[in-house]
């Protein structure tokens, strides 16, 4: 089995992990119904895909 050279320093394993760190997701408003939602995705409350209704949503009131 094989068996570190060296030992790693703590600034040597913090560079390394860096990269690691979680990003937090992007968020736009719809410009249809204005909610909040994930780019390039189709918004769930109104249907709707860069300015076009792609779900047809019925309204529940």
């Amino acid at each position: 089995m094989a068996v570190p050279f060296r030992r790693v320093s703590k600034t040597r394993k913090r560079m390394r992990r860096s990269h690691n760190a979680i990003e937090a997701t992007t968020v736009t408003k719809c410009p249809t119904c204005g909610e909040m939602v994930k780019p390039h995705r189709v918004c769930k409350k109104c249907g709707s895909y860069k300015g076009q209704e792609v779900i047809s949503k019925k309204d529940a009131e």
